[in-house]
């Protein structure tokens, strides 16, 4: 596949998974859900694996970095994700997700080594900026409502964790390991994490038999997870991390539309302009990693 096409799929698909989300959310716990999603997501690709030829054997120590990409991308940061979901819009969640890109790039440097250079200040500063204008409104109400700034509190940790996961698939994808091989086991260990959290937490394993919590559960399964994560890993290993990571400034053009229609999120000009500073600082803090060899 052209990369511009991976690259629009990926675009298109992980913007609407955050209003699927929603509808995970009520009669079944966040990491119930998750379980179930992760672990059909891992039996699909196995079988895709099979049908394909792709090899199933890994080294211990790949094993170890393909169970740190697990934990991170398909565990603790999705979890955290479904947490925030219960306290803010999806389309506000999605814009969060997008300084994955300044943490790429800090991440980058302290665990690859990458070089950072002055860009990147003015990327974080533009940011942070950009964060607080979004959240202006419910930084107001969080004076009296504090569920707000604890939604924004998980999904600000569900993205550094989604950052180190990048990090692991850096490694992994510059290792040469197979992409199919390593959402396999990736997802099957995000799925094992989730489990012990359920089994930590006492959660009830419950289902709901509703078709928008099946529906939602199949689509997050097959097409935000199988697919999607699949395309993400095959571009990270044709353009790299940072590169690849800039798909995630586009999710909240495609979430936040979605809730317009579906949610009733309602734009204000500080929204816009928040939205705009804080892209703009992530397309800068990109521009600066597109130069660095990772």
């Amino acid at each position: 596949m052209p990369t511009s096409l991976i690259y629009t799929v990926v675009v298109l698909i992980w913007g609407t998974t955050w209003y699927a989300i929603k509808f995970q959310l009520g009669v079944v716990h966040p990491e119930i859900s998750l379980v179930y999603r992760f672990g059909l997501a891992a039996a699909c690709v196995f079988v895709f694996a099979r049908l394909t030829g792709s090899p199933l054997r890994l080294s211990w120590r790949d094993h170890r970095i393909v169970a740190l990409q697990g934990a991170t991308l398909f565990c603790l940061n999705y979890w955290m994700t479904y947490l925030s979901t219960q306290y803010l819009t999806s389309g506000l969640v999605a814009v969060i997700f997008t300084s994955v890109i300044f943490f790429n790039i800090v991440n980058g440097r302290l665990i690859l080594g990458a070089p950072v250079d002055r860009r990147v200040l003015l990327a974080a500063a533009a940011g942070m900026l950009g964060v607080a204008l979004l959240f202006f409104p419910e930084i107001r109400e969080a004076l009296h409502d504090p569920r707000i700034l604890q939604g924004a509190g998980f999904a600000l940790a569900a993205t550094y964790i989604a950052s180190l996961g990048n990090m692991a698939a850096s490694r992994n994808t510059q290792a040469g390991l197979p992409v199919v091989t390593v959402n396999a086991y990736g997802m099957a260990y995000g799925a094992i994490g989730l489990m012990v959290i359920a089994a930590i937490r006492g959660t009830p394993l419950d289902f709901d038999p509703r078709w928008p919590y099946v529906a939602s559960l199949l689509y997050l399964s097959l097409a935000g997870t199988s697919l999607a994560f699949g395309l993400y890993l095959v571009l990270i290993k044709r353009i790299g991390a940072s590169r690849a990571s800039y798909t995630s400034v586009l999710f909240p053009v495609v979430a936040l539309a979605v809730s317009t229609l579906f949610e009733g999120y309602r734009w204000s000009l500080v929204a816009v302009v928040g939205l705009a500073v804080l892209v703009a600082g992530n397309a800068l803090a990109l521009g600066s990693g597109r130069r660095v060899r990772r």
